[in-house]
């Protein structure tokens, strides 16, 4: 006689590491999240950091999303381009949701990356503005549910 096991299908995100607790930002710190980091425990999610996924360290310089006559950039306050390591890093983000078979996200609200809603300007005055970070779209466009912490 043969015994069918009921297999509980868990919904995988990928996160945010920061949110997950990991000193990953910019200023080499988080922002942790109690809800997302208890996702992580539980196997339900992986943390993912985009920017250093681009190859960029820790801490690094802050860094602000521009658009200039319709071309976005990602530039750093002292004046670097660093586009290619948030595109490839966004890149990555999404290879990983797939490969693991994420339908869900949570990302970090303003990040260049990974904000939703709201990005700061690109004048380094905090200023912030409607707005989607790289990872978020790229993800939303490979039919990824993003969300950030302030919808938990």
């Amino acid at each position: 006689m043969r015994i069918k096991k009921k297999v509980r299908e868990i919904s995988m995100y990928v996160v945010s590491a920061c949110l997950a607790g990991i000193n990953c930002r910019f200023d080499g710190k988080n922002c942790y999240d109690e809800r997302v980091a208890d996702l992580v425990k539980s196997g339900e999610a992986i943390p993912l950091c985009p920017e250093v996924l681009g190859g960029l360290s820790i801490p690094r310089t802050r860094c602000e999303m521009t658009t200039e006559e319709g071309e976005l950039s990602v530039i750093s306050e002292t004046g670097e381009d660093r586009t290619q390591e948030y595109t490839l890093g966004a890149e990555k983000t999404v290879d990983i949701a797939k490969t693991i078979g994420a339908s869900q996200a949570i990302m970090k609200e303003e990040s260049p990356s990974c904000g939703l809603r709201r990005i700061y300007d690109g004048s380094f005055s905090n200023k912030k503005i409607t707005g989607t970070g790289i990872s978020s779209k790229l993800l939303l466009n490979a039919g990824v549910k993003v969300m950030t912490e302030e919808d938990l």
